[in-house]
């Protein structure tokens, strides 16, 4: 596969659909902890879900470090600089495994602390406790997976990570229920249980990632020299990885905004939310395979001067999206009420979730044009402008927009529903043009 000229819609299939199947079964993996400690207890459920905020932050750092490192490596390999692109891949390892360290230890620390804040006491703390304290164990090795990703997502293999998050979600069916209860010469170890049995799947991933890199035609060199930290590299994969990172935490922040101000009218609608956000992610996942593509494919051809390339892969993977979401919208309108359905039977919860959905779906496209502008301007080594763009759509503008039409207007919910579609829609216009703008500049300082 040669990203800089093979045929572009090719190249975008063989990317994108890899690695959508593999989010699509890394989602039911989180989907078989949540019903495995739903057997558990309610307090282990809760812990799951009390523990999420740091979870997150672990995968935001994760991820983000990741999309840092697929930008640089993928223009280095674009350029044909592969000695560049072998030490690059050198310090991807090392400055992700010392932010992974860091991590670690600071998470141990603030952990409890964090979770009292968070309304965790007594035996449900302790829960909660032990089983971030085992997730916190395997840090590196989440992260290990991730830099190990990059680098073959750089040289466009997206086919190993979907293979490896199918594996681990078949061994975590075994190993939840195996490691919770007991049996076969093992102690059952209740809500531990799922975290070793994360950590342990994750540790397998690791050493599964790093023979596969070592196969690759990008493989890390052994010699002692090449393994010495280099700032100046180390200052690069921060600038474009960090405020990859950061965006997503945003991630998070905005869904405490929405869930705030949700939560002065109804503990329904609160609920109501929760449901119909999930529904939205799994019409969203097809599209997700999209934006791997895009960050790799804009890498490299960035790094060859092939700016011609870019656009044409933009042009080829935005109407592809498009199409599914507007398919996949048309879907969501018709069927609201029956997908809400599917997870309870409140009637109240399913009208006003069955109302958002409504209104998600004529917002389904703007998340196409926002994700796919914001992985192509990573590739192109602008990072700084997603992390703007995610600050104005889940806090700066929400908290505006929705105190003007959910109170001033007094729209209520659907004030909030609406200024979600509001918000997003406008974001993803002003990314669309920034990037046609930033496109239209690097052609010029090309000629």
């Amino acid at each position: 596969m040669n990203l800089t000229k093979d045929p572009v819609p090719k190249l975008i299939k063989q990317l994108a659909v890899p690695a959508s199947v593999g989010f699509f079964f890394n989602t039911m993996y989180n989907v078989v902890d949540t019903y495995f400690a739903g057997k558990l207890s309610t307090d282990a459920l809760a812990a799951l879900s009390v523990s999420f905020p740091v979870f997150f932050i672990l995968i935001a750092v994760s991820s983000g470090i990741s999309q840092g490192a697929t930008a640089i490596l993928s223009n280095s390999l674009g350029a044909d600089d592969r000695q560049e692109a072998q030490s690059m891949a050198v310090q991807s390892v090392l400055f992700s495994m010392t932010l992974g360290v860091l991590l670690m230890l600071i998470g141990f620390a603030a952990c409890p602390t964090l979770f009292k804040i968070l309304g965790a006491e007594g035996p449900y703390l302790n829960i909660t406790t032990s089983y971030m304290n085992g997730i916190l164990t395997g840090t590196l090795f989440f992260i290990g997976q991730s830099i190990g990703n990059a680098i073959l997502n750089a040289q466009g293999d997206t086919t190993t990570f979907r293979n490896l998050l199918i594996a681990g979600f078949l061994m975590n069916l075994v190993l939840d229920p195996w490691f919770m209860y007991g049996g076969m010469g093992l102690p059952a170890m209740g809500i531990r249980g799922i975290a070793l049995a994360t950590v342990l799947i994750q540790a397998l991933g690791c050493i599964y990632m790093a023979v596969k890199v070592s196969n690759s035609k990008l493989r890390l060199p052994w010699g002692k020299a090449a393994w010495f930290p280099d700032m100046q590299a180390w200052k690069q994969l921060a600038q474009q990885g960090i405020p990859a990172s950061v965006n997503m935490m945003t991630v998070a922040a905005g869904i405490f905004v929405i869930t705030w101000f949700v939560s002065f009218f109804s503990k329904e609608g609160v609920a109501a939310y929760g449901i119909a956000t999930r529904i939205e992610q799994i019409i969203l996942l097809p599209t997700i395979g999209l934006n791997i593509a895009v960050l790799a494919l804009t890498g490299q051809n960035n790094g060859a001067g092939r700016i011609d390339r870019v656009r044409e892969m933009r042009k080829f993977a935005m109407k592809a999206g498009l199409i599914m979401m507007l398919a996949g919208g048309v879907a969501l309108y018709w069927s609201a009420g029956w997908m809400m359905q599917r997870f309870t039977d409140d009637t109240e919860v399913t009208r006003i979730g069955a109302e958002y959905l409504r209104i998600a779906s004529i917002t389904l496209c703007s998340y196409v044009i926002l994700f796919q502008t914001v992985f192509m301007l990573q590739g192109l080594k602008r990072p700084m402008i997603a992390l703007w763009i995610g600050l104005y759509r889940q806090i700066l503008a929400p908290c505006i927009v929705f105190y003007l039409l959910a109170f001033v207007l007094d729209w209520k919910l659907d004030g909030i529903w609406w200024g979600i579609f509001g918000v997003t829609w406008s974001a993803a216009l002003f990314t669309l043009a920034l990037g046609n703008r930033i496109l239209n500049q690097i052609d010029q300082n090309n000629h």
